[in-house]
């Protein structure tokens, strides 16, 4: 099987676990060289460092996508050890539902500031380097919520329609620069996030089960069914493919609702 990332170096934010930490790893058996732009510096040293256990080449560094300092020391290391990057994948993000007229001002600026200011100064850092390549692909990691509207959900959608609005944006933009800017948009997926949700409920087996139910195959999906499309979405097999938005969702958001 060939090699669709060898030797491309690629910087995969929030990769210390769920999607960013499957997608790491795929991008290593592509043949990549994978930095881990991760906050918390255990869980992005850990999946580092599992991956260079499996021969691969990656390094983790300490990154707060919210703050432009450090995301431009981040891109200064990663410059400095390894190379200019080919590949950034901007994973990093929280969740955050809250009923409007109740939500503090602090809870809109910190989802804002990492879902998709985060997203903002990642590419912002990485496009100079780009453009001096001639060549580059960003993708960034949306969310059905950028197109489906679910009662209860506020402000999330908000910030990942900012987000597909960005990649559209400089997709266009750059696209005569040789620099591609896409996004994958997941459904619901059975990430550590997904879990800790369910054990919430008094019988979380029986919440599982209604969630696998209301999607079309009876099940979520899985972190690496969504890995897999970032991987193309990187590689020149996609080399035409710009500004999308790739729904992964297993046909979730077009099925009818009452």
């Amino acid at each position: 099987m060939p090699e669709r990332l060898k030797d491309k170096i690629a910087i995969i934010t929030g990769a210390g676990r769920g999607i960013g930490a499957q997608t790491a790893l795929r991008f290593c058996e592509e043949g990549a060289v994978v930095v881990i732009a991760e906050l918390d510096p255990l869980s992005g040293e850990a999946t580092a460092a599992d991956l260079r256990s499996k021969g691969f080449q990656s390094f983790a560094v300490q990154t707060d996508v919210s703050d432009p300092t450090s995301v431009c020391d981040m891109m200064t290391e990663v410059v400095k050890s390894v190379g200019r990057p080919d590949v950034l994948v901007n994973n990093a993000g929280i969740n955050l539902f809250r009923d409007p007229l109740e939500l503090k001002p602090s809870e809109w600026r910190r989802l804002f500031s990492i879902d998709l200011d985060g997203v903002w100064w990642c590419c912002q850092a990485a496009l100079p380097h780009m453009l001096a390549m001639g060549r580059g692909s960003i993708i960034n990691v949306a969310s059905v919520h950028a197109f489906q509207i679910i009662p209860g959900c506020f402000p999330y959608p908000v910030a990942k329609h900012g987000v597909v609005g960005l990649t559209r944006a400089l997709a266009i933009e750059y696209a005569a620069k040789n620099i591609r800017v896409n996004a994958v948009c997941p459904g619901y997926i059975e990430t550590q996030i997904a879990i800790d949700y369910w054990n919430t409920f008094d019988d979380p087996d029986a919440e599982r089960l209604y969630t696998y139910n209301i999607h079309p195959p009876k099940r979520i999906g899985t972190a690496d069914e969504v890995a897999w499309p970032i991987v193309f979405l990187a590689s020149e097999e996609a080399g035409f493919v710009n500004g999308a938005a790739l729904m992964v969702d297993g046909g979730r958001s077009i099925l009818y609702h009452d």
